[in-house]
């Protein structure tokens, strides 16, 4: 089609799904896992569930689109690693149910005891996927082992790395969301939490980086690796000088250079023994899935981006007053 390299278009299609579902999901993974240090009154925490009440959801869209297209695109490589990553995907996929039942019921019953237990289920729901997700990512850059199904085999030191690095970057990306979409006193308990959080996601999320690059990396990937952390700083000090859009804007930069760094450091080989052309649908199925991406993208990231924008004004201060 048109000269293209029809796998190559698709590995690139599928790595810019998941890094706008991490860029989106990311930050509702970091709000959650703040949910008991910034809320700490019914107030609070029901306003900071309100700044991704009305993404959350489309955000989720970005990975079942993923999915669906690495099982179309790419059937051997989608079966090799739901077969070779049963359980972890197993345990995300229980993470975000259980996250989604604390979203969606927590208003259902209009108790303490009640909303308690929903935002227990929101905590553990936002702090497993984005863990998880680090590892099995960390593990596809190095090579899955062969005894990957019994678990600990991922649980390697690069593969922990990952988790960690993983979950620190999308809480701080969740902290200048929080920022950027509060204001008065829940804007200003965020911002206390910057100092420690910026520094677990400069020291954890850099060393991953450095260590990606170095062991794994191709010589054009050291402009993801620069990009991550210069996101990371930028996002840092625009949050302490209270610019928040561009804190914001840094960090999602960041998150979506990591992304790029692990796609760039596994490629071409997307699981041991198998690289992309050998993973690859018929010629037929990717020339129609193109056609059908071509026709639908621009209006799916149309609505997307018009939900955001009139979802953009701040919470007031007032809403999240004590």
């Amino acid at each position: 089609m048109f000269g293209l390299d029809l796998p190559l278009v698709w590995f690139i299609l599928i790595a810019f799904l998941f890094a706008g579902y991490f860029l989106l999901e990311g930050f509702d993974f970091g709000v959650g896992i703040l949910l008991p240090f910034v809320g700490r009154t019914e107030a609070k925490r029901s306003a900071m569930l309100r700044t991704i009440g009305p993404v959350w959801d489309g955000n989720e869209v970005w990975l079942i689109t993923a999915g669906g297209a690495l099982f179309a695109a790419f059937p051997e490589w989608y079966a090799s690693m739901f077969s070779g990553f049963y359980l972890p995907l197993f345990l995300i996929l229980l993470g975000l149910i259980v996250r989604i039942v604390g979203l969606e019921w927590r208003t259902k019953v209009d108790t303490d005891y009640w909303r308690a237990w929903c935002d227990r289920g929101i905590i553990v729901g936002s702090w497993l996927p984005p863990v998880l997700w680090g590892v099995a990512v960390a593990n596809l850059i190095r090579g899955v082992p062969d005894n990957a199904g019994l678990v600990y085999p991922l649980l390697n030191p690069f593969g922990l790395l990952g988790g960690l690095a993983l979950t620190a970057v999308f809480v701080l990306h969740g902290l200048t969301f929080l920022r950027l979409k509060t204001a008065g006193e829940l804007r200003e308990r965020a911002g206390a939490l910057l100092t420690p959080v910026a520094a677990l996601a400069l020291i954890l999320g850099g060393a991953f980086a450095v260590a990606a690059q170095f062991l794994y990396g191709k010589d054009w990937t050291w402009v993801a690796t620069g990009l991550a952390a210069v996101g990371l700083l930028i996002g840092i000090f625009g949050a302490l000088r209270g610019r928040d859009g561009i804190a914001f804007s840094a960090t999602s930069i960041a998150v979506i250079a990591v992304t790029v760094l692990a796609f760039g450091a596994m490629f071409p080989m997307v699981w041991p023994g198998m690289d992309l052309w050998a993973a690859a649908s018929s010629e037929y199925t990717l020339k129609f899935m193109t056609w059908s991406a071509i026709l639908i993208t621009p209006l799916v990231l149309l609505y997307q981006g018009w939900t955001y924008w009139v979802f953009r004004k701040r919470i007031t201060a007032h809403t999240v007053s004590a």
